[in-house]
């Protein structure tokens, strides 16, 4: 087991592991136990009573936060169509179609953060989805990622949109923005992603939807949320 560093053994001493704060709290607590030395990453937990066995209560979207991720993304776009010009046009880092899915297939290359691609791409992207999609690089419609409008894609993700997703366990991560942001910036990402997933409670689920929430910093102790903080 890894030793813990001075730093994140005095951050766990600031937090009350019995305790579930606000948001306004944690936000606050998650910006005093960064230990990080460069500007960390906030990323937000949450764990639902759902069966990711079963399809309807896979939850699956994305979501353009208010204020940001505070972080860039490198924009792969796939088209064989007039989109193509399009995303060069709007800065896409990189652009193409059957030689850059040759490219990902035959030299494993990977420097991109984001596929968009245009419907006409699909079929021939399903030979790399077994590349692609365990590093959750797949495009898909829910996610805005398969789309005709490849300018409100780029717009969007520059905007800082993030994707979400259960994993088998039933939980979803997301980033809501970094150490450095202003609080209230950051409570308001924060609200603004919960916002979404409390909203997307399915149907079959019955009673309780989040089990809990948590927010930490990188490299930097967990910290419990009360749900009720929440507008619901």
């Amino acid at each position: 087991m890894a030793k813990k560093s001075k730093k994140y053994l005095k951050a766990i001493e600031l937090i009350d592991k019995s305790k579930s704060y606000t948001k306004e709290e944690a936000v606050d607590l998650v910006k005093k136990t960064s230990t990080s030395k460069f500007d960390g990453t906030v990323e937000v937990a949450i764990n639902l009573n759902v069966d990711p066995r079963k399809s309807d209560q896979q939850l699956r979207g994305a979501i353009v936060l208010p204020n940001g991720t505070g972080k860039s993304k490198r924009i792969l776009v796939l088209s064989k169509t007039d989109q193509a010009e399009v995303a060069k046009e709007l800065g896409a880092d990189f652009v193409g179609a059957e030689d850059m899915i040759q490219k990902i297939e035959k030299e494993n290359w990977l420097d991109f953060d984001v596929i968009i691609a245009t419907p006409e791409i699909m079929p021939l992207l399903g030979k790399i989805g077994k590349l692609l999609g365990p590093r959750g690089l797949m495009p898909n419609p829910k996610t805005g990622t398969v789309t005709t409008d490849v300018k409100k894609a780029i717009e969007e993700i520059k905007k800082g949109r993030v994707e979400y997703r259960t994993d088998s366990y039933g939980n979803i991560h997301s980033i809501v923005g970094k150490v450095s942001f202003d609080s209230n910036k950051l409570v308001e990402n924060l609200d603004a992603f919960v916002s979404v997933i409390l909203k997307s409670k399915p149907a079959t689920v019955k009673g309780k939807f989040v089990k809990n929430i948590s927010i930490s910093s990188t490299m930097g102790p967990g910290i419990k949320i009360d749900i009720n903080s929440f507008d619901k």
